[in-house]
């Protein structure tokens, strides 16, 4: 039974959240890094919080000669390593009772054969209802397999009171052609209402903060348009390398992992129209609005910038560069590095550049979304007052410091008036007594409730492939891409991107 279905919950009390009806999650690919470090930690949690059914059920399937009890035994060590709640064992063994191992290949008829056999069982043992998602967990490759023997057995079927669901890990395609093609893939088996694309940078407080932020508060809509905005920034840098994941990543580079997806996102919510509801349909169809509206520069050469990390020291210890990590090809022309400028055409953001950027081994973790403003003519201060002052700005801070800073200009305390920056800072830890959920918490929530306003609808995905293919298309016939040394902000290219503006990136 879901929380808008007990008899006993008072609608006026938002104190009490949404829990999950009966149901179950399949996890394909359930021996990777994401499965034990952050859906089966987000499992318990959940289960912890109260927020799922006395009967949840948690399959796993992968070619491992487990059998159930082993399978229990890798979870129990995800969850004591990565949980974010204290173990219980109380909650642990509930949950435990619902976990189940099917062994096999994704073109092996059996495994499954048997894995409908075993969701039936959990319905009728467990409760689950019939009502079950499929988490795939796995490289995009194999998505037309898995979803193939999903439709081939009739495990996608959803009978009447009933559902089932798909969830799709990013990336989602490399480019509009590969993303069309998934698309066509899933939604020949899944309706589109019962497709779930993670990304999980939109499960983040910080992020769904910045709705709350703007509309429901009545001093920053007015001034949030080109009237007032110099330009946005939106940053996520790492401080790592690739570690083990030069398969994946080479090839893929920083553009198409992260700005695709992240940090498009994170653009379209900051530059949207107030939606008429928070639904899904109302999200989507600003958000759409904005990509759709994005227009790039004519010159992506001078409005682009890619980079590869060099060898150079980072966090006091000297690092290797990316060409000398394991299993990368010393030609590899892949960029560790990608910052582009993109415009809004419309009419609230016209002549506004938003500047997009994330790299590997930069000077430090931070994600944040930089909203500066225009410089005041500063008529009644002499030139050497406001010297020290620079633009305005609000910073959204969506990790690791979890808050917003305003930054304004304040007189120095003294006779002379001498102007400088000032922070004024907000922090989540400082301000609530709560924690915040981790991402995958409040998503994996959400699809066990086919709630999927945070969830990037099909033709999102496709709208950011045709802003970024021409660029990548760019890079592709232009050489090598330049180099910077770990540790650092990224390369001299990049800066000068916007130096060429009159503007300078922030060192967060």
């Amino acid at each position: 039974m879901s929380a808008d279905d007990n008899p006993l919950r008072d609608p006026q009390d938002r104190r009490l959240p949404r829990i999950a009806g009966p149901c179950g999650l399949v996890i394909f690919g359930v021996t990777g890094d994401l499965a034990r470090k952050k859906l089966m930690p987000a499992v318990y949690d959940l289960a912890s919080r109260g927020l799922l059914p006395p009967g949840f059920s948690l399959v796993g399937f992968a070619r491992r000669d487990w059998a159930d009890q082993d399978f229990a035994q890798v979870v129990h060590d995800a969850v004591k390593e990565h949980a974010r709640t204290e173990f219980r064992e109380e909650v642990w063994q509930q949950l435990a009772e619902g976990f189940r191992f099917v062994q096999g290949d994704f073109d092996d008829d059996l495994a499954f054969a048997t894995l409908r056999q075993t969701i039936l069982d959990l319905d009728r043992v467990r409760g689950t209802k019939g009502n079950h998602a499929f988490y795939l967990s796995i490289p995009p490759r194999y998505f037309a397999n898995v979803i193939g023997q999903l439709k081939e057995h009739g495990l996608a079927e959803q009978q009447a009171g009933s559902w089932r669901r798909v969830v799709v890990e990013k990336p989602f395609g490399s480019n509009l052609e590969t993303a069309r093609e998934l698309n066509a893939i899933v939604s020949e088996v899944f309706p589109s209402g019962s497709v779930f694309r993670i990304d999980h940078y939109l499960g983040k407080e910080t992020v769904q903060n910045i709705l709350a932020m703007r509309f429901a508060n009545a001093m920053f809509e007015p001034i949030w348009n080109s009237n007032y905005v110099d330009h946005v920034q939106i940053t996520m840098a790492e401080d790592i390398g690739i570690g083990g994941r030069a398969g994946y990543y080479d090839g893929i580079g920083a553009a198409r992992d992260v700005i695709q997806n992240h940090l498009m996102q994170l653009m379209a919510l900051i530059a949207m129209e107030e939606p008429t509801s928070f639904d899904a349909r109302s999200l989507r169809i600003e958000k759409q609005k904005v990509l759709e509206s994005v227009v790039l520069p004519r010159r992506l050469d001078l409005s682009t910038a890619r980079a590869q990390y060099v060898e150079g020291w980072a966090g006091g210890v000297k690092v290797p560069g990316y060409k000398d990590e394991q299993d990368i090809p010393d030609d590899s022309r892949t960029e560790t590095y990608a910052a582009i400028k993109l415009g809004i055409d419309n009419r609230r953001w016209s002549g506004v550049p938003f500047y997009l950027r994330h790299g590997k081994r930069l000077g430090r973790r931070v994600t944040e979304v930089a909203v500066v403003f225009k410089q005041a003519p500063h008529l009644p201060f002499s030139a050497t007052a406001t010297e020290e002052l620079t633009h305005n700005a609000l910073v959204i801070r969506v990790q690791p410091d979890e808050g917003i800073t305003l930054r304004f200009g304040s007189k120095v305390p003294g006779t002379a008036m001498e102007i400088r920056d000032v922070n004024m800072d907000f922090a989540y830890g400082g301000s609530f007594t709560e924690s915040s959920p981790e991402a995958y918490e409040r998503l994996i929530l959400d699809v066990l409730l086919g709630d999927p306003p945070l969830f990037p609808r099909h033709e999102e995905v496709e709208l950011s492939w045709k802003i970024l293919d021409p660029i990548v298309e760019y890079w592709a016939g232009h050489g090598q891409p330049d180099t910077y040394p770990a540790g650092t902000w990224g390369p001299a290219s990049a800066d000068a991107m916007l130096a060429r503006d009159g503007r300078v990136w922030r060192r967060p």
